[in-house]
């Protein structure tokens, strides 16, 4: 089965992120065979970003990200909300990858919105 989870919340504030989150762990727990892939889009991006610090006791989406990445899944990121965010390429976790979407040879009349 293959099952495509897009989040687009930001990491803390609301737990739709967390949510999303703890529902492909689940999903990647109970259905080893499974191909899972996480998109993650405008605010939701900065979820896969490395050096998070929480409060003790706090939920932490850089530990869950960590710990979908490690098995065989696909985790990718909207470039144009990582660009929007000044989030690079290096400050991603390890199994992150940035989807390029355009064609560097084409010009936008207009830059992408996320």
């Amino acid at each position: 089965m293959k099952i495509l989870f897009i989040l687009n919340a930001p990491l803390y504030g609301t737990e739709h992120s967390y949510n999303g989150l703890r529902l492909a762990n689940a999903l990647v727990k109970n259905d080893v065979t499974a191909a899972i892939t996480i998109f993650l889009m405008a605010d939701a991006v900065i979820c896969a970003k490395k050096g998070q610090k929480t409060p003790d006791g706090y939920y932490n989406l850089e530990r869950m990200i960590k710990r979908f990445a490690t098995g065989n899944h696909a985790l990718l990121l909207c470039s144009a909300c990582m660009d929007a965010r000044g989030l690079t390429d290096a400050e991603l976790l390890e199994g992150a990858n940035a989807a390029r979407w355009t064609n560097s040879r084409k010009r936008r009349s207009r830059p992408t919105r996320c």
